[in-house]
């Protein structure tokens, strides 16, 4: 495994170029980011991709990095310069000026060590060496990404946050003014015709059909329907409700004999014996037809028949026996498992889905529609309440808020470690250079102001101590 790990520190070397940020943290990536990288499927592969591809704009940054890495360092050259002439200087006897412009230099040499060590102690080992505490962005990278992720949702998906910014915002008062807007309920009632077309559209019809057809299915096999039966025909009874049903049948009834007065009297002689005289069938078969004709001619015309009364005090008993007579509920339940057994019944089913379907389909497409029409309005009539209604007001932010609280509450770990996997599945060494170049420039100025600091500290010290001293 050493042999291994050497020979690919050796082969990024050989990549790396001279003074390039980045020359030392291969070595901390190969030990310390590997486990956490892109290829570990911890995170999507989009976002490991995104931050180890520099781009112009990080290009452009980083060039600006190596400008003033060349800018703290010629300074600190210049200090070491300066305390190298000012000590020779001295030793020349050139007076005690010379000393306080080497206790000056001497100091900005230490502030600009100091503050380089600590600079490339963020990024890298400073030296190549193993100093501990040490490149701190490679090698803590994994540790940074879950305090953050803590961070983010100790402060920022906190249930009282959330509730103090949704409140400030006032959504009921600012959704309700922009519903109120005739284009903007335009816009909504368009947008939710195309997700209803686009969900009708992916949904299957066959997956649909099946799901109406079963659940239809079953709530009839869960639920008897003979005592509801019952029920609904003893009220009909009751308010007379039948009878129209009852005076349609007998005025067609009437209708057709008057019209087949001969399929009638054949049929009443073709059930006669056959040693009976013909005239005698013909004239049995004229008064059975007479009879017939006159019972149900009768029965149309007065209401108080007493075959009428007879009918009535059948559905009467009958929807009694529906609510109360085992045999009859039971031969309901019978005949309504085999009336939803049916492949007719199941294909009527399932066409009422796809003639749904159309009829919606068609209503959202169309803009003048009843449907569009009754959205738009009920939009309209929404924003309207909610710009003038403090209490409405109140309880779309109440809902709004409990959504976005309960949101938070049940998902924050999710949300968190969204951060701490995507920080975990950047490649340390890429990281490292990009986090640089975004950032060390200004942490270059560090550098330039240890310097100038030092400096000033040190010519400070040597003069108070020279006072002091004299």
């Amino acid at each position: 495994m050493s042999r291994t790990r050497g020979r690919e520190r050796v082969e990024w070397m050989e990549r790396t170029k001279p003074g390039e940020p980045g020359d030392t943290a291969a070595a901390d990536a190969d030990q310390h980011a590997r486990p956490g990288s892109a290829g570990n499927g911890s995170v999507p592969a989009a976002a490991a991709r995104a931050m180890t591809t520099f781009s112009a704009a990080d290009e452009e940054k980083q060039r600006g990095v190596r400008r003033m890495k060349l800018t703290a360092t010629g300074l600190l050259l210049f200090v070491a310069l300066v305390y190298v002439l000012a000590e020779w200087a001295a030793g020349e006897g050139a007076g005690s000026w010379a000393k306080y412009v080497a206790a000056a230099a001497e100091a900005g040499m230490v502030g600009a060590l100091a503050d380089w060590f600590a600079v490339t102690a963020l990024f890298r080992r400073p030296l190549g060496l193993p100093i501990p505490h040490t490149a701190i962005i490679p090698t803590k990278k994994d540790q940074l990404g879950v305090s953050l992720g803590e961070f983010v949702g100790e402060n920022f998906l906190s249930q009282d946050v959330v509730r103090q910014r949704l409140r400030a915002v006032g959504i009921g008062s600012r959704l309700g003014a922009w519903l109120a807007e005739p284009e903007h309920a335009d816009r909504v009632t368009a947008e939710l015709s195309a997700a209803l077309r686009g969900a009708l559209t992916v949904l299957r019809d066959s997956d649909v059909q099946a799901v109406v057809g079963e659940a239809i299915t079953r709530r009839a096999d869960a639920q008897e329907v003979a005592p509801g039966i019952g029920k609904m025909l003893e009220k009909v009874v009751a308010d007379g409700g039948h009878k129209r049903v009852v005076d349609l049948v007998v005025s067609r009834a009437h209708d057709w004999l008057v019209l087949h007065d001969e399929q009638v009297m054949d049929a009443v002689q073709g059930g006669a014996p056959g040693w009976t005289p013909r005239f005698v069938d013909r004239r049995v078969g004229e008064r059975v037809y007479k009879e017939l004709l006159r019972f149900v001619t009768e029965m149309r015309d007065m209401p108080s028949h007493p075959a009428r009364g007879a009918l009535d005090r059948f559905l009467t008993d009958f929807a009694s026996d529906l609510q109360s007579d085992t045999d009859t509920r039971a031969r309901v339940e019978r005949l309504k498992d085999e009336v939803l057994g049916r492949g007719e019944v199941q294909d009527l089913i399932a066409s009422a889905w796809t003639a749904v379907r159309s009829m919606i389909v068609s209503a959202a497409e169309d803009e003048r529609s009843e449907l569009r029409l009754r959205v738009r309005a009920s939009l309209l009539s929404l924003g309207a309440r909610m710009s003038d209604d403090s209490r409405l007001q109140g309880k779309v932010d109440s809902w709004v808020e409990g959504a976005a609280v309960y949101v938070v509450s049940t998902y924050r770990k999710e949300i968190t470690s969204l951060i701490t996997d995507t920080v975990a599945g950047w490649d340390a060494e890429h990281t490292t250079r990009k986090i640089e170049a975004h950032i060390g420039r200004d942490l270059q100025f560090i550098r330039i102001n240890g310097t100038v600091v030092g400096s000033l500290a040190g010519l400070l010290i040597y003069t108070v101590t020279r006072v002091v001293g004299a």
